[in-house]
Formats: C-alpha cells, structure tokens, sequence
C-alpha cells in the first residue's frame, strides 16, 4: 500500500492540524490566506476521509509556504516544461519538506499530483528572480542540491 501524504498551505492548514493533534476531523480555519485558491478551504467536507487515509497507509500531512509553491511552480516549469498551478507546486514543496526530514528516500518511488495549469494561477510567477544554468553539469549540481 502506498503511503499517502497530503499538502495544505501554512495560511490554511486545518487538516494538517488535525493530523498532527491526533483528531479525526478538523476544526474549521480562521482568517485563510494562501496564493494558491485550492487549497484556500477553511473546513473540508472530506477532512475526516483525508486524515484516514494518510494515518492507515502510515502516511503524513505537510504545510507549505506560499514562497515555497512559488519556487516550486518555477522549478517544475524551468525543469520539466510543466505549467503548474500553485496547487500542483505546493505537491513539490511539500515533497522536498519530506526529502529533508528523511521521510521521503531517495529510493523511493513518488507521485504527485498537479491539478491545474499555470494560466490558474492569480499571481504569476514572473519577475521572479530564478537560477540559472550554464551547462549540464550545473544542472546535475542545482538539482543534487
């Protein structure tokens, strides 16, 4: 079975609370506020589904920052050609989250999912400043990184 982890934004996180407080379902949020408009959902109809899911496959819930979705979204379009939503980046963010605390191995197979396009996004992403790469091997650095 595949372990499930979920996302929220750090603005809008009711579920990750609950997960993290050992509740079966969450508390409605206060004062949301997140870029990204999917995952601005102060009290999910589907949190108690959610938090079962990820707490019998041994998964986990993660709260991202909004400029953690920002570069991540960058980073898929830059990297992989893909026009992400803030939503879909918020998946990469997360990940990374997981990665640098060791939940996630670098064996390990993932997915995630990206549920709309950049054209979805409210803010865009440009004029922001991004890294750029000189050759091959800078590449293969950055990404190591």
């Amino acid at each position: 079975m595949p372990k499930i982890a979920f996302v929220q934004a750090d603005g809008c996180a009711p579920i990750v609370k609950a997960f993290k407080e050992g509740k079966e379902g969450s508390d409605p949020w206060k004062n949301p506020a997140t870029i990204a408009p999917g995952l601005r959902v102060p009290k999910a109809l589907g949190d108690t589904l959610v938090l079962r899911a990820a707490r019998e496959s041994r998964g986990t819930g993660v709260a991202v920052e909004d400029e953690a979705m920002r570069a991540a979204v960058s980073e898929l379009a830059r990297l992989e050609g893909i026009g992400a939503c803030y939503e879909g980046g918020a998946s990469l963010a997360a990940l990374r989250q997981l990665a640098q605390d060791g939940t996630v191995k670098r064996d390990e197979t993932v997915v995630l999912f990206n549920t709309g396009t950049a054209l979805k996004n409210p803010r865009s992403v440009v004029g922001m400043k991004v890294a750029t790469v000189e050759n091959a091997t800078d590449l293969v650095d950055r990404l190591e990184s």
